[in-house]
């Protein structure tokens, strides 16, 4: 409870400092610093990477429903890094996108046109670009977006409230177009197997101070958020030779596959379309708490949602994940802009 309790309060600091314009908020001391760029320099050369294109998802899923109803097809969005691009698989039907956008059509019933304007290596900063690209047709602004993004944040040292500053702006310029907005948090750095002390104590110690100070500035803005961060870590320091891709960077197909499980639930919930009711589950641990405490508890245990509710209290939630279909090839015509 004290280190949740530290870490609202450095996360409610980063967030205020993002709102108003300030700079960067020291997560550590400069001796940690030195160790951390000198560890990140020996780890690239470790881990080296992916230089392969991610496969292109984009086109229409379910479409099939399309033959049962006269309702248009839902439009989901995604925007981000080289995770929310699905770098480091083969088959488009195997990236986080193209296994939301099939989730998202059996639950609904309704064809999906998804787009991915995600690029690899992306920061924060490039979310703007990135937004501008999306809503650039106003004929298909998308229902929902997904956005992952932080990783590169940590690892290049942007300041945590320049982070959440860019990211809390893309968020509020996609609610006021309409769309709902799910944010996927910073992953947790920490599991990279190459990765030694003492950088994967200080990679896992920024990775969640700064997930935790975006879902502030996401919730905030008017958008969901999901944590991935300890989600995926002790899964994959489990298993990591079946969650990390060959690079041992990049999530694998089955990595893509848990972190889509737990995004689902919250994506479907924002149109409507999860059979769970919006109010918290006390015996699965569910409540209402200030939104700084929900976003500290969040980072520390993967899958959590954190949902605005009155200001200042968020909900925290808990859902229960389903399996994912497998999905369907997607006519790539049929998604414009």
């Amino acid at each position: 409870m004290p280190m949740t309790m530290s870490r609202a309060r450095v996360a409610r600091r980063i967030a205020t400092a993002a709102a108003f314009g300030g700079g960067g908020v020291g997560l550590l001391g400069v001796a940690a610093v030195g160790v951390l760029l000198t560890e990140v320099r020996l780890a690239r050369r470790t881990v080296g990477g992916s230089s392969d294109i991610p496969p292109c998802a984009d086109g229409r899923y379910g479409a099939a429903f399309g033959h049962r109803t006269d309702r248009p097809p839902l439009r989901l969005g995604f925007l981000g890094d080289s995770t929310a691009a699905g770098q480091g698989v083969h088959r488009p039907s195997q990236t986080p996108g193209a296994l939301l956008a099939s989730g998202l059509a059996a639950l609904s019933e309704l064809p999906v046109d998804f787009r991915n304007v995600a690029l690899p290596g992306a920061q924060s900063d490039d979310l703007a670009r990135q937004v501008e690209l999306m809503l650039a047709d106003s004929a298909v602004t998308p229902d929902v977006c997904v956005i992952m993004i932080g990783a590169n944040d940590v690892t290049h040292r942007m300041a945590p409230a320049q982070s959440v500053r860019h990211l809390a702006e893309a968020v509020r310029r996609l609610r006021a177009a309409g769309c709902e907005v799910i944010v996927g948090t910073c992953p947790d750095l920490g599991t990279i197997e190459p990765v030694y002390q003492p950088l994967r104590w200080v990679a896992r110690r920024l990775s969640r101070q700064l997930a935790a100070a975006q879902t502030i500035g996401v919730i905030e803005s008017g958008g969901r958020t999901v944590s991935l961060g300890d989600l995926l870590g002790p899964e994959f320091e489990a298993r990591p030779r079946e969650l990390f891709g060959p690079d041992n960077y990049h999530p694998s197909a089955e990595g893509y596959a848990t972190a889509a499980m737990a995004v689902l639930p919250t994506l479907c919930a924002s149109l409507g379309l999860w059979p769970e009711e919006e109010r918290p589950e006390p015996a699965r641990g569910e409540g209402l708490l200030p939104v700084e405490q929900a976003a500290a508890e969040a980072a520390s245990e993967g899958g959590t949602e954190v949902t605005a509710s009155r200001a200042p209290w968020a909900l925290l939630k808990h859902r229960r994940r389903r399996q994912l279909p497998e999905p369907e090839p997607t006519d790539p015509s049929s998604v414009t802009g």
